[in-house]
């Protein structure tokens, strides 16, 4: 049978996508991170589904989990937060499914930076001002950043930053950061995006990282660095620009 990595989206459980919630509720087995997935989401699979939490596991014994099912003849959804294209560890598990010769398909989530764009109500992305979003994290008890991917590097495109896994070293990211943006720079931090505790800090980077320590925020969080964050004085888009429907006229007259 199939295992299904199915992106779990940011924390609500209405933030699931169609296809996930479909797919989750004809699985046999569920296996999923108990310290980050809703249990409202469980509710999602069959009555009789075999729920299993990995937040306590190794890869081999998640491996085994889904290859077992595989085996058994039965789905198994593998939800992970977020979307399963960033920051999830897919890429261990579909290389050791391959290699088990299990089959696999990946069902997208809404990002958590998506979520946390939507609680500050910006778009990220804003004519004349910044058409540039990187992901990013930093190495700090975790796997090495590759050359070249270390923020003093990142910082000095100017481009919009969101930081995933980085909220308990937000000073360390500032002081890396403000030689390239600015004490003044817009800054934000958005903890449990979409949740019931969802908590929204603004500021810039001069005291973007006194807030998150004043609010104890650690963990589950996304850090945002940007001039986007507070532009108010830009172009309309060209997308719906009168000038471009008489321009394209023109030129097929």
């Amino acid at each position: 049978m199939t295992v299904y990595f199915i992106g779990a989206g940011p924390g609500a459980a209405d933030l699931i996508t169609l296809r996930g919630a479909r797919t989750l509720a004809r699985c046999g087995v569920c296996l999923y991170a108990g310290s980050l997935v809703p249990r409202e989401l469980l509710t999602e699979c069959p009555p009789d589904a075999r729920l299993v939490d990995t937040a306590g596991l190794t890869l081999d014994e998640i491996t085994e989990e889904l290859t077992r099912a595989h085996e058994a003849g039965q789905d198994v959804a593998r939800l992970h937060s977020g979307d399963p294209s960033v920051f999830s560890a897919v890429a261990e598990q579909m290389r050791r499914l391959d290699a088990a010769g299990v089959p696999y398909e990946i069902v997208p989530g809404v990002p958590a930076f998506a979520a946390a764009a939507a609680a500050l109500g910006r778009e990220l992305t804003v004519p004349t001002v910044g058409q540039t979003v990187i992901l990013t994290r930093i190495a700090r008890q975790a796997t090495p950043m590759p050359p070249g991917e270390d923020l003093a590097t990142l910082g000095r495109s100017g481009a919009l930053l969101v930081l995933h896994l980085a909220a308990r070293y937000t000073d360390e990211v500032v002081a890396e950061l403000l030689p390239h943006y600015g004490a003044d720079c817009p800054a934000a931090v958005v903890a449990m995006a979409s949740r019931p505790d969802e908590l929204v800090l603004r500021g810039t980077l001069a005291d973007i990282a006194e807030k998150v320590r004043e609010a104890g925020v650690v963990r589950t969080a996304v850090i945002v660095v940007g001039r986007t964050l507070a532009a108010e004085q830009f172009p309309d888009s060209y997308l719906y620009s009168v000038d471009r429907d008489r321009n394209a006229c023109g030129k097929e007259g």
